[in-house]
């Protein structure tokens, strides 16, 4: 089974891959709108062209709506195909994750690598629920693969690690209590700052900004859109992880004597849930502006970052569950 889970996993990655590429070619084309040729229809109605004489049909303008109608129609049909490849690769991705497990007859979430497995794949779950309810958003797919290529490729380049059992110190019910809110809400935070950061490049564009890379906004959602995409994610996944902090010092309690004890990984969580409960509170204060909430939003995913990878890598503590070398 350990075995099958790897190959899922590498092809969870291309057709994630392939999904990208396809958003790509929608990316690409979806900016073109068909022009309207009224008022040269107009014109060749009355039988009269700009001089007052006799016209044909304007053949130029009436080629360029036709071709502009042909890219959009390109355009949606790559969207489409990258949704459903992004389905595929979710299922790939999740069979990966089910092999895994049975494979060490546990959770799949042991060590760091398993843990980015499972935090992407509810990343990409969000997503896609995400996208049935509001399928206008669907250009935003684009960065949404392009982070899970990213950090799969990572996790299989970087953190990859045989099955191996259980460690006594986690062999406990509130493993699943307490890493289960964890990742869940890692993965909405995950998906949260895909929109956060598109926000903040489209609401640069439309302020008229046209340097790099507020010029790759004139192709994404609306502002206001993103925006309230970014709270109604980051409102959702607070409470949960939240509730995963409060779960984790009842086991720190049970397992080492004491709740809290300022060890690394338990540091980065306060950090990580002071800036994302920062982030709320700006954005329900109307003196702050949004951008200025977004970033912040911005930052706690980074403190996530910091304490999912730098934690493991540099510092040393009670939680160095990485299973890296």
């Amino acid at each position: 089974m350990s075995a099958v889970s790897d190959q899922l996993v590498t092809f969870a990655i291309l057709a994630y891959l392939i999904a990208m590429i396809s958003h790509a070619v929608e990316y690409a084309l979806g900016n073109v709108r068909a022009v309207s040729a009224a008022p040269a229809r107009e014109l060749v109605g009355a039988g009269v062209g700009a001089t007052g004489g006799p016209v044909d049909a304007p053949a130029a303008p009436v080629a360029a709506e036709t071709r502009r109608s042909r890219s959009a129609q390109r355009a949606r049909l790559a969207g489409r195909i990258a949704a459903w490849v992004t389905v595929l690769a979710a299922a790939l991705h999740l069979g990966a994750l089910v092999t895994r497990g049975i494979a060490a007859e546990r959770m799949p979430w042991g060590n760091m690598y398993e843990f980015v497995l499972t935090v992407t794949w509810i990343g990409t779950a969000a997503w896609l629920a995400v996208l049935v309810k509001r399928p206008a958003l669907r250009r935003l797919g684009l960065f949404l693969t392009l982070v899970m290529v990213l950090l799969l490729a990572f996790a299989e380049l970087k953190l990859y690690v045989q099955v191996v059992p259980l460690m006594p110190a986690l062999q406990s019910y509130w493993f699943i209590v307490h890493v289960s809110t964890i990742v869940f809400s890692s993965g909405i935070f995950l998906l949260g700052v895909v929109p956060a950061v598109a926000f903040l490049i489209r609401n640069g564009y439309e302020q008229g900004k046209r340097s790099f890379p507020y010029t790759l906004a004139r192709r994404l959602p609306a502002a206001a859109g993103l925006e309230r995409l970014t709270f109604a994610l980051h409102a959702f996944a607070f409470p949960v992880f939240t509730f995963a902090v409060i779960a984790g010092a009842i086991w720190a309690e049970a397992a080492w004597g004491r709740a809290w004890g300022w060890d690394p990984k338990e540091t980065w969580a306060f950090i990580s849930w002071v800036v994302y409960a920062g982030y709320l509170h700006a954005r329900a204060t109307p003196s702050v502006k949004r951008n200025v909430a977004t970033w912040i939003a911005v930052l706690g995913f980074l403190t996530m970052l910091m304490n999912l990878f730098g934690v493991n890598f540099f510092f040393t503590g009670l939680h160095s569950y990485a299973g890296v070398e």
